[in-house]
Order: structure tokens, then C-alpha cells, then sequence
């Protein structure tokens, strides 16, 4: 029987529980003094200040303990794949031999494994395309609240409606006329080719216990995943995903589609400094409440150390730690998605996100995923230049809005 690994009852995870939940009341405690000293002296001892940045950074360090620990057991392994290896050995032994040797023999005839023309290399068995895939939807921030759809060609078209169809009432015996039909506009999603070259030696290779399929998965792995997140948020379209972040912006009372809907901070270069939490508001209701349901907030990490001091009118903070082991951090009621390639806090950045993701943002997958062995570039090291093609972009303009750093 498969092994099934948990972290929600385990003593490790409790006791960094316990050590967050100790750590945000002193936070809350440490920073309401500098709030009083802020509001008798106009500005906060700088010891005060220290102490309040100390309390913050352990905050965080064990918020990222305990999200490393469910990012592990979130992760799967290569012997759930067992089962689906066993029904394809000869494609499992075809792919393993040319890991190790780099010998092709079986891998199109017995195995029907293709080489990539355009890529160079042989395309990996289903099971470990599979295992990759997996991998990286555990680690990747972005995959985790995007829609992510697997395509068979290099670009995926996708027909969407801007404006609904006009719909109205009338009496039962009189005339129908025409409505306005639908407009539709046609996004174009191009899947763009991402690498890695993982290296291993020849020993590595030859030794039986390693499993070549889960090495692979897991070298690629955090390669992909940061490449993919960087792009995912502010990629610029050009031999990679859109990122959110790329697309024009305008302020969300003028909104359009085809744009990204901003609401301003109320500060040239940082967060209102009076009721900033107030702007954070003006954010969640930005998009329609169909919207809101599974609306979430993204930001990096040094935005969620600012955000969490605010408090709304009634003297309560507004960021609340998770109530229970698996579930993330909320902001006014809202979970929060940390994504560390969000900017950070500056005149003009657009720091924080609001919206459904889901139905937002669309990751693209074209099937196949190609390794190409090559033993000659890095003596003695034998590499594997490891590729697959992904896309993405914003599919839906009024899901998905941001805060802009700025007075207005």
C-alpha cells in the first residue's frame, strides 16, 4: 500500500502553528505601542520600529516554514505513477535506456515515443509528463488559482463574449424586435517553448536505485515553476506567457475590456496614510459580485508585511492567520496568494491583485513534454536540455483588477 504522507497532525506543524499564533499577538501588541507613540509623538521610537520588524520577520519565517511543509506533502512522487508505468513497461524501459545510454532503439517502434522535430529530443512517457505536471502545480503559485488547460496545438484560440446579448420585456401579443446580438472577441493564447538542462554524472545514471523518471521531475521542477510564475504575472508576450501585470491598465471607473482595472492607493509612493485599509476595500468591490465569491488577493511577501498592520475603523486588524492547519493567511475575509514576483511597494507599482483568478487568467499546456540527451557540452556531466511549451494569458478583463501605488 502506497504511503500516504501527512503534516495537518504532525507535532511539526502544530508547534509552527503555535509559534505563529504567539508571534502575531506580540506582532499585534508591539505594533498597537508604535501606533500610540505615532499618534502622541508624530513618529515612533526607532527602538519601537526595530522591535515591531523583528516580531514581523518571525512572523513570516514561520509562515514560510509551515507553507514549505504543505508545498511536501502537496508534492507528489513518482511511485503514485506505478500503476499507470506498469500498464506501458516497454515504453518505462524504452525512455529509461536512453537516460541512461542513449540508446533510441525501441523508443519509436516498441515504445511509439516521437522525436521532436522542432525541439530536437524524444517525447517522455505519459506517466512522467504527468509527474511534472503535478509537481508543478504544487509549486507554482499562479497554477494553483488560474485555469490551466492542456492543448494539442501551438496556439489555442478562444472565442469570448464582451458584451451579452440584449434581452427585454413585452406584452404577450406584441411585436418582438430585433435584439442586439452578442459581441465576441478572439483571444489567442501561443504556447512558448520553456527549458531547463539539468546535468548528472554517469554514475548517477548507472545506479540502479535512482529513479531516472523522478530525478527528472524533480530537477525540472523549480526551474519551471519560477520561470513559469515570473512570467505568469508580468511576462511580456514575446516567447513567453502574458503576465497579468503586461497588460495596459486604466482606473476602474473608466474600465474596458482588453485592459486592467486599477484602483489608486491614495499615496504617491506607498499605502494611504490615513485608513489605508479603506483602499483595500475600494479594491475587493472593484469587480462585479459574480467576481467576489472566490476572490482572492496576490502579493509578495514584503506587501503582506505592510498590509498586515492595518487595522479598519473599528480597531480591528484586518489580516487574520489561518484558522486551520492547510488553509492560507486572509485579508478582510479574503485569502491571500503569496507570489514573490509581485513588485513591490514603490510610486506607480501595481503591488497588490484582487480577483478570481480562476476565471481571470488562463494557463495553457501543450501535450509533450521533449528530452534531449546530450553527454559532449559539459564533460563529464550528461545533460538533459528538457523543454515544454506553455502559454497564458488574462482571459477574462473584469475578473482580475489591481492597486496602483499612486494619489489617484
Amino acid at each position: 500500500m502506497k504511503e500516504v504522507k501527512t503534516v495537518s497532525g504532525s507535532p511539526e506543524a502544530r508547534e509552527v502553528v503555535r509559534e505563529m499564533m504567539v508571534a502575531f499577538e506580540a506582532f499585534k501588541g508591539a505594533n498597537d505601542e508604535r501606533l500610540m507613540e505615532v499618534e502622541k509623538k508624530a513618529a515612533a521610537d526607532a527602538l519601537l520600529e526595530e522591535k515591531v520588524a523583528r516580531i514581523d520577520q518571525a512572523l513570516t519565517g514561520a509562515q514560510a516554514k509551515l507553507d514549505r511543509m504543505m508545498a511536501q506533502v502537496r508534492r507528489p512522487q513518482m511511485g503514485g505513477e506505478a500503476v499507470e508505468a506498469a500498464s506501458a513497461p516497454e515504453a518505462k524501459a524504452a525512455f529509461d535506456g536512453y537516460l541512461k545510454t542513449g540508446s533510441v532503439a525501441g523508443l519509436e517502434v516498441k515504445a511509439g515515443l516521437s522525436s521532436g522535430a522542432s525541439s530536437g529530443g524524444y517525447v517522455v512517457p505519459p506517466e512522467t509528463e504527468r509527474a511534472i505536471e503535478r509537481r508543478l502545480m504544487a509549486v507554482s503559485p499562479m497554477r494553483e488559482i488560474a485555469s490551466v488547460r492542456t492543448v494539442a496545438g501551438g496556439v489555442f484560440r478562444k472565442p469570448v463574449s464582451t458584451a451579452g446579448v440584449v434581452a427585454g420585456w413585452v406584452a404577450e401579443t406584441a411585436a418582438r424586435p430585433e435584439t442586439d446580438p452578442a459581441t465576441l472577441a478572439l483571444l489567442e493564447f501561443p504556447a512558448a517553448d520553456l527549458y531547463a538542462n539539468p546535468a548528472a554524472t554517469q554514475a548517477l545514471l548507472d545506479d540502479a536505485m535512482v529513479d531516472l523518471d523522478e530525478w527528472l521531475a524533480g530537477e525540472v521542477e523549480d526551474a519551471f515553476a519560477a520561470q513559469e510564475t515570473s512570467a505568469f504575472v508580468s511576462g511580456n508576450g514575446v516567447n513567453k506567457p502574458k503576465g497579468f501585470l503586461a497588460y495596459d491598465t486604466v482606473a476602474d471607473s473608466a474600465h474596458e475590456w482588453g485592459k486592467i482595472g486599477y484602483v489608486a492607493s491614495g499615496a504617491a509612493g506607498d499605502f494611504a496614510a490615513s485608513d489605508p485599509a479603506d483602499k483595500l476595500i475600494d479594491l475587493i468591490y472593484a469587480p462585479k459580485a459574480q467576481y467576489r465569491a472566490s476572490g482572492r488577493f496576490v502579493m509578495n511577501r514584503k506587501t503582506v508585511s505592510a498590509v498586515r498592520k492595518f487595522k479598519d475603523a473599528d480597531g480591528h486588524y484586518v489580516w487574520q492567520l489561518a484558522q486551520r492547519l492547510g488553509e492560507t493567511a486572509s485579508l478582510m475575509g479574503y485569502p491571500v496568494t503569496e507570489i514573490e514576483t509581485m513588485p513591490d511597494v514603490a510610486a506607480g507599482s501595481l503591488s497588490v491583485a484582487f480577483g478570481d483568478f480562476q476565471r481571470g487568467y488562463l494557463i495553457v499546456d501543450r501535450a509533450g513534454v521533449r528530452v534531449l540527451r546530450d553527454p559532449f557540452t559539459a564533460k563529464p556531466y550528461v545533460l538533459f536540455y528538457t523543454t515544454k511549451r506553455v502559454g497564458g494569458g488574462v482571459q477574462n478583463f473584469d475578473a482580475i483588477k489591481v492597486m496602483k501605488i499612486a494619489a489617484s
